[in-house]
């Protein structure tokens, strides 16, 4: 999308999020996404802030990217609702994020038994909920999608891949992945 505004929502690494501010890998990240967008010929500025509460303008932003987020935030009604105010009027919406009823979620659930603080803190949703939670905050969902339908083991991706484009446009049911394209009613600018 040339000349269009984009928001990437993102979690901190989850190696430095048991460490309070700026992890060392900080800084180094931005400078090579900087020069690569330079590179490019385009702008870009990083903000930290909460999901909840964007420190942009309301519509700013042509697309909005969120990709497994939501499973880290306890209520993703105020994301969604902050997501809707800042992107344009047009804008999309793209969301991805681990599905509930996946071989891979039930992997970290199974992490999280086991001790890891990280996973203990996810909820994975259905694609139910993340298109109610869209269309609550006056989204429109255009199209939810599934992918990757096997378990991490090569044998099984081999065996099961060429089944996953076909299953992921019947059912996002078993699902690793859940993809939720969605936008904001009104005319593009």
């Amino acid at each position: 999308m040339q000349g269009a505004t984009l928001a990437k929502l993102g979690v901190k690494d989850h190696r430095q999020q048991a460490r309070p501010g700026p992890g060392p890998g900080d800084n180094v990240e931005r400078r090579r996404r900087r020069a690569r967008a330079a590179r490019q010929g385009a702008e870009i500025a990083f903000e930290v802030a909460a999901a909840e509460r964007l420190p942009f303008a309301s519509d700013a932003f042509d697309v909005v990217v969120a990709i497994t987020i939501l499973c880290f935030v306890a209520d993703p009604a105020p994301v969604f609702r902050e997501i809707a105010r800042v992107l344009c009027p047009g804008g999309r919406l793209v969301i991805g994020e681990l599905g509930r009823w996946s071989y891979w979620a039930a992997a970290r659930r199974i992490r999280a038994w086991c001790g890891s603080a990280l996973w203990r803190r996810a909820k994975f949703r259905t694609q139910g909920e993340l298109r109610s939670l869209a269309e609550r905050a006056g989204l429109t969902v255009e199209s939810v999608r599934g992918a990757i339908y096997y378990p991490r083991w090569r044998f099984a991706a081999r065996l099961c891949a060429p089944w996953d484009s076909t299953l992921g446009r019947l059912t996002t049911a078993g699902a690793a992945f859940i993809a939720i394209s969605a936008s904001k009613p009104g005319h593009r600018r």
